[in-house]
């Protein structure tokens, strides 16, 4: 949670609008609303019936608009990630808030 909070922080001090969520089911919960979302950043690791994987195959299949960016700290995944988010790169932990914003900002050029 506090990992979460310092990088919507820091998105949002980048100016960006940040709408959290403590899981995958609270992630789709937003996502199902009429919010603008250009682009969910989610861990591979997290609680709730719904993973960080588990949440990207529901992003693919029912917002297909929206870029996915997933992170993790198990390299075994990185292949998995790249095959779910064509769009979207796999950013391994540890890493930066400002490698984050680099990779948001790339997929917003590319939409």
């Amino acid at each position: 949670m506090l990992v979460r909070m310092g990088v919507a922080d820091y998105l949002r001090d980048c100016g960006y609008h940040v709408v959290e969520a403590g899981s995958g089911d609270e992630a789709v919960i937003v996502l199902k609303t009429d919010a603008r979302i250009d682009v969910v950043f989610t861990d591979i690791t997290m609680p709730g019936t719904l993973n960080g994987f588990g949440l990207a195959q529901w992003v693919r299949r029912e917002r297909p608009e929206v870029r996915v960016i997933l992170t993790s700290g198990v390299n075994r995944t990185e292949q998995e990630a790249r095959d779910l988010c064509a769009h979207g790169p796999l950013v391994e932990k540890p890493y930066e808030y400002g490698e984050v914003e680099r990779h948001i900002r790339a997929l917003l050029a590319r939409k």
